[in-house]
C-alpha cells in the first residue's frame, strides 16, 4: 500500500510552542530552564514522581521542535546544538534528557522516509506542540531486532495494528506513539519489511502501562504499550527498513543523543561531588583544614575531570561529523560519523560510570546517606549505558582502524 494523501486521521492537538528560530536561541532556551528542572530531580527519583510539569515546560519552550526543517517552518538546528541541548537536560535530570530521544530519532526517520504530505502533517503537529514517543522494542524476541507486532491490511487505505512493546520511553508523556511493526510483505532477501506507524496515544485499542520498574532512569515513562486491533490509516505509516538500504546518519544521529545523556550524567555527578566535598571532613593524615586540602583527593578529582572533559570533547566532535554527513550522506562520511559517534558513546558511558562512582570517594562517608540520594547518578548511568552495549562499538572501532571495515547500518552505531 502507498500513503493516501486524502486520509484525514485524528491527530493530537498541541499547544503552540515558544518559537525557537536558531541554534543560539535553542541553547538559551534550555539554559534558562535548567535551575527549575534540576531543583526537583532528586525528589522525583526518590519518590518516582513522573515529570509531567517539567516536560510541559520543555515543550512550551519549543525544545521538542528543534529539528523541524526550515522548509516546514522549523529552526532546523545543527546536530551539535541538539546534542548540547540533550547534554544540558541530562545534567539537570538524566530522565528529562532521555524522554525526548525517541521523539527526535523518529523525526529523523520521517525526514529520511516520509512523503512530502506526511512531513507537512507531522512536522506541523510538532510545531504546534505535539510530543512523540517510541514503541519499538519487544521483550519476547530472540534479539531486540525481532518484532511480532504487525500491520495487517484492513481495506480502504487502513491497517490493523496488534502487538506489545516494552521500553517505550516517553510514552506516558506523548501525543503519538511511533510503533515499529512488521508489514505483510517480505523483502527480496526474505527478511521482514518493517514500518513505523504514527499512532495517537489515545487511539482506541492503545493501552500504556506505567510499569517501568528499573534501578535507574525511574521517571522516563518507559513501560509497556499494548496494541489491540488499532486502526491505522496508511497515510500514518512510513517505511523503516529501507532507511538502512543506503548511507544515512540515522544510526549516528540516534546514538550521539544517547552519548549526550551519558556525558550529562558524568558532568552532573562531578557537579554534585564539588558541592558535597565542601561539607566533607578532611582525612586526618592529609594535615589540612579542609577536605580539598588533601592532595590525593585533588588528584582523584583531576583525573575525573579529565575523563569527563574528554567525553564532552569527543561528543562535540562526533556531533560535528554527523552534521557534515547529513549534508553529504555518502558511504565514507556516514561511516566516519558512525565511528566517531561510537567513540563518543564509549567514552561517555565510561565517564558516566566512573564519575558517578568517584563522587563518593570525593564526598566521603556522609555522601552515602539516602536523604541525599546521590546514588541516583550511578543508577541512572548504569541503567542508561545498558541501552546498547559499548563492547560492540569497540569492535566496530577496531575493525575500522585495522581493516577499514565500515560499521553496519542498523541504527545502533
Amino acid at each position: 500500500m502507498t500513503p493516501d494523501a486524502s486520509a484525514t486521521p485524528s491527530s493530537p492537538v498541541g499547544k503552540p510552542n515558544q518559537p525557537i528560530r536558531d541554534d543560539e536561541e535553542a541553547v538559551s532556551a534550555v539554559t534558562g530552564l535548567l535551575p527549575q528542572l534540576a531543583a526537583g530531580a532528586a525528589r522525583r527519583d526518590a519518590e518516582r514522581l513522573l515529570p509531567h510539569e517539567e516536560i510541559r515546560q520543555i515543550s512550551k519552550a519549543g525544545l521538542f521542535a528543534l529539528t523541524v526543517p526550515a522548509a516546514f517552518g522549523g529552526p532546523d538546528v545543527r546536530v551539535v546544538t541538539l546534542t548540547e541541548v540533550f547534554r544540558l537536560l541530562s545534567v539537570a535530570d538524566p530522565n528529562l534528557g532521555q524522554i525526548p530521544n525517541s521523539h527526535y530519532v523518529f523525526l529523523e526517520a520521517l525526514r529520511l522516509g516520509g512523503t512530502l504530505h506526511q512531513q507537512q502533517r507531522f512536522y506541523g503537529e510538532v510545531l504546534a506542540g505535539a510530543r512523540y514517543a517510541n514503541a519499538q522494542t519487544e521483550r519476547g524476541g530472540r534479539t531486540i531486532t525481532d518484532d511480532v507486532t504487525a500491520l495487517a491490511p484492513d481495506g480502504d487505505g487502513r491497517y490493523r495494528l496488534n502487538g506489545e512493546k516494552f521500553y517505550a520511553t516517553g510514552s506516558l508523556f506523548a501525543d503519538r506513539l511511533l510503533v515499529r511493526a512488521v508489514l505483510p510483505q517480505r523483502r527480496p532477501d526474505g527478511s521482514a519489511d518493517k514500518a513505523v506507524a504514527f499512532v495517537p496515544a489515545d487511539a482506541p485499542g492503545v493501552q500504556i502501562d506505567d510499569d517501568w520498574d528499573a534501578l535507574g532512569q525511574k521517571t522516563t515513562g518507559s513501560g509497556t504499550v499494548r496494541l489491540d486491533n488499532v486502526l491505522v490509516p496508511v497515510a500514518d505509516v512510513i517505511p523503516y527498513t529501507p532507511i538502512f538500504d543506503r548511507p544515512t546518519t540515522y544510526g549516528s544521529f540516534a546514538q550521539v543523543l544517547h552519548a549526550a545523556i551519558d556525558a550529562g550524567i558524568a558532568r552532573a555527578a562531578l557537579n554534585a561531588a564539588k558541592e558535597q566535598v565542601t561539607r566533607a571532613r578532611p582525612w586526618f593524615e592529609a594535615g589540612g583544614d579542609r577536605a580539598v586540602d588533601d592532595p590525593l583527593l585533588v588528584q582523584t578529582a583531576g583525573e575525573a575531570e579529565i575523563t569527563v572533559r574528554g567525553a564532552e570533547a569527543l561528543l562535540q566532535h562526533a556531533a560535528s561529523l554527523v552534521d557534515l554527513a547529513r549534508t553529504a550522506p555518502d558511504a565514507t562520511n556516514t561511516a566516519e560519523a558512525s565511528i566517531a559517534t561510537a567513540v563518543a558513546k564509549v567514552a561517555s558511558a565510561r565517564a558516566a560510570l566512573d564519575a558517578s562512582s568517584l563522587l563518593f570517594d570525593l564526598a566521603g562517608t556522609r555522601s552515602v546517606m539516602n536523604s541525599l540520594n546521590l546514588s541516583r547518578f550511578w543508577r541512572d548511568g548504569r541503567t542508561h549505558t545498558l541501552h546498547d552495549p559499548v563492547r560492540w562499538k569497540v569492535q566496530h572501532i577496531g575493525r575500522w582502524l585495522l581493516d577499514d571495515v565500515a560499521p553496519p547500518r542498523h541504527g545502533q552505531i
